[in-house]
């Protein structure tokens, strides 16, 4: 069966041959060679020899665990409290550092909530690694729904027969064809806390009720900040897309619509979504990809600060990489990224496939 699919699509092989090379060499074979280089202890410059450590890395990385504080209490059995009336807790270092609980070595306090007189404590091996996963995780879950949504918006008001129509779509799509370093230095002037812009406007509408805001200098408006900006800067481009996908709608069919009476949101619902399935499930997927792949923003406008509020799995790999020297560990997150993306986009497909 092999052999006769082989000798029938010899010439749909030989054309796709040039693609699978790619692939193989770009793809697996990096994801491999990272994938090896994780399980070592590889340093760019070290006096010492390359190791196999196995999966130390990762337990080094993804090693979680949750502590019971319980209320330090005087002989009586009474809660302390300090002047402030806070209760006292024992120190977490004091079971961070301690011989009595192996299972906490080397953690530190990631966050910790009060559970009534109690207060428990997530410890994590890697802090920053989290605080990355859980803002690039975060940054997806925000950014591409609201991104996907907005274009589509925009390529509906733009699919329109009227006069100066294009002027509309160049300005849309302008900002897609500006390098993403120089978007990301002109925002960081925007967002500016002392003279930025965005404070001048709020206080020019508030009149002068708004006192300014150091936005990206602030760990709650950071991360949001740099949303808004990676929104508004690739819109445009998958405005296209989704405008490509609603011009192969066949017009007959909204005439149709229009002869039955079909209202504007009936018209959308039973005619344009349906129509735009295939054009929904690439911007889906390729915003994922790019929200994913998150570093420039980073790089240029907080350096993953303040608090590391804004730290990403791609600036940690690169940070950890280049900037540490510490190969094995940026090869260690790329694994992670990459695996979590795969998982992520094959739920995608299942999740949009086609159904009887």
């Amino acid at each position: 069966m092999s052999s006769r699919l082989t000798r029938s699509n010899g010439a749909g092989w030989a054309f796709a041959l040039p693609g699978f090379g790619l692939i193989a060499m770009f793809i697996i074979l990096p994801f491999l060679f990272a994938f090896g280089l994780s399980l070592t202890n590889q340093r760019l410059v070290s006096p010492n020899p390359t190791e196999y450590v196995g999966f130390e890395n990762y337990s080094n990385l993804l090693s979680l665990g949750v502590l019971t504080l319980e209320p330090e209490r005087d002989d009586a059995g009474q809660v302390i409290r300090d002047d402030d009336g806070a209760i006292d807790y024992p120190r977490v270092r004091s079971f961070t550092r301690s011989d009595d609980y192996p299972q906490y070595s080397g953690m530190s306090e990631w966050f910790s909530w009060q559970s009534g007189e109690n207060r428990k404590v997530v410890l994590a091996s890697d802090v920053v690694f989290w605080k990355a996963l859980t803002n690039t995780l975060l940054f997806v879950l925000i950014v591409a729904p609201v991104q996907a949504g907005l274009a589509l918006c925009l390529a509906l008001l733009i699919n329109q027969r009227l006069r100066g129509i294009n002027i509309f779509r160049t300005i849309y799509f302008m900002p897609v064809v500006v390098s993403i370093v120089v978007v990301s230095l002109l925002w960081r002037f925007i967002y500016d806390g002392q003279d930025g812009l965005l404070n001048s406007v709020l206080s020019w509408l508030s009149f002068g009720a708004f006192d300014g805001h150091d936005w990206l200098g602030d760990p709650a408006t950071a991360l949001p900040a740099i949303m808004a900006m990676s929104i508004w800067q690739a819109v445009g481009f998958h405005m296209v897309i989704w405008l490509a996908g609603l011009q192969t709608i066949a017009p007959t069919l909204y005439e149709a619509a229009a002869i039955e009476g079909a209202s504007k949101w009936q018209t959308f619902r039973y005619i344009t979504w349906p129509g735009l399935r295939n054009t929904a499930v690439l911007v889906i997927i390729v915003i994922t990809m790019q929200a994913f792949a998150l570093f420039a923003q980073i790089d240029v406008m907080t350096d993953g600060g303040p608090l590391d509020s804004t730290q990403t799995l791609v600036f940690q790999t690169v940070e950890r990489g280049y900037g540490r020297q510490d190969i094995s560990g940026g090869s260690t997150i790329s694994v992670i990224l990459f695996l979590l993306v795969l998982t992520i986009s094959l739920i995608q497909r299942w999740l949009t496939r086609e159904r009887n």
